[in-house]
């Protein structure tokens, strides 16, 4: 049993990140708390993506003569790459929006927002 836990170490570890930022973003009432529960569970899912790409004795794909070491695929990696450019362009239009937020109704506590925009 303890094999198992063990040797799927990174998959519980994504697990249990995704359920944290789960847990941010469905029960907390701060739009920032909520921001970085989103932010937990998306960088828990590029780890899930790193590391099922990883091989057991695999090397770079790197063509070397002689070589029988089985190849990572860099495809992952690359995907994974962009995931996070776009999780920082999109955080930071979401720090715009909390920030303009603020400044209109003073609060990010989503009870005081929709009782001051009715």
């Amino acid at each position: 049993m303890i094999e198992l836990i063990a040797g799927r170490f990174e998959y519980w570890m994504t697990g249990a990140l995704i359920l944290v930022g789960l847990y941010g973003l469905l029960n907390k009432r701060n739009l920032v708390k909520q921001f970085i529960g989103l932010n937990i569970m998306q960088t828990a899912i590029i780890l899930l993506f790193i590391s099922m790409s990883m091989r057991e004795g695999g090397t770079v794909p790197i063509l070397v003569k002689g070589s029988q070491a089985p190849i990572m695929s860099p495809l992952p990696h690359v995907l994974m790459l962009t995931a996070i450019v776009v999780m920082v362009a999109t955080a930071g239009v979401a720090l715009a929006l909390l920030i303009r937020i603020y400044r209109r109704f003073g609060t990010l506590e989503e009870d005081e927002l929709l009782e001051r925009s009715n």
